[in-house]
């Protein structure tokens, strides 16, 4: 589908440059902006691989499962359908840590691993149940300490100070996470009252 987009987007390009009499900028356009997109690609590999080697360093230090000791009693507080011990909770305690210290990448895999053990807690298979909302929720709008993508095309780009934007994400990611637990318990509350 998005390919077709893609090409309704490159098509009408050249019929409005052909239109406007602009037909000859296509070519030149073209190959500056793959020119800028290999720059860019080439420049995010070696940020990328600082930040991933940092947070493997973080990961095999021990501190994700710091955090995911100190993470429980809220995981429980968030989730209490979800039995302490059963292997969903840990791949939801895994998902927060990594989201908060922005190893999207380490996140995505161990997110999918939680919605599947929840779908197995689940007793309407055909309808998402209150904790797999919760953890989309709360996964979509995670607060994140440490926005290594964000960081990582900042300096690509070359921003003079890529890591500037680290406080402000941390208060805009903190708002968004509250206001994605505050809905949810609103909601929650709603429907039990209900049944």
């Amino acid at each position: 589908m998005i390919n077709r987009f893609w090409l309704f987007f490159i098509l009408s390009g050249i019929l409005v440059a052909a239109i406007s009499g602009n037909i000859g900028d296509i070519t030149p356009v073209i190959l500056d902006t793959a020119d800028k997109a290999v720059s860019l690609a080439i420049g995010l590999i070696a940020v990328m691989t600082f930040w991933l080697g940092i947070m493997k360093v973080i990961e095999r230090s021990g501190l994700l499962r710091i955090m995911v000791r100190i993470m429980k009693p809220f995981a429980r507080f968030l989730f209490p359908d979800v039995p302490p011990e059963h292997p969903a909770m840990s791949s939801i305690l895994m998902t927060m840590s990594a989201d908060i210290l922005g190893m999207g990448s380490a996140a995505t895999p161990m997110g999918l691993q939680a919605m599947k053990h929840l779908q197995e807690l689940n007793q309407d298979k055909d309808t998402a149940s209150p904790a797999m909302c919760t953890f989309l929720a709360l996964n979509t709008s995670s607060i994140t300490l440490i926005p290594t993508t964000v960081i990582a095309l900042r300096a690509a780009a070359g921003s003079v100070e890529p890591t500037r934007i680290v406080v402000t994400t941390i208060i805009a990611t903190g708002c968004s996470t509250l206001v994605a637990i505050t809905f949810d318990k609103i909601f929650r509350t709603i429907s039990r009252r209900k049944q």
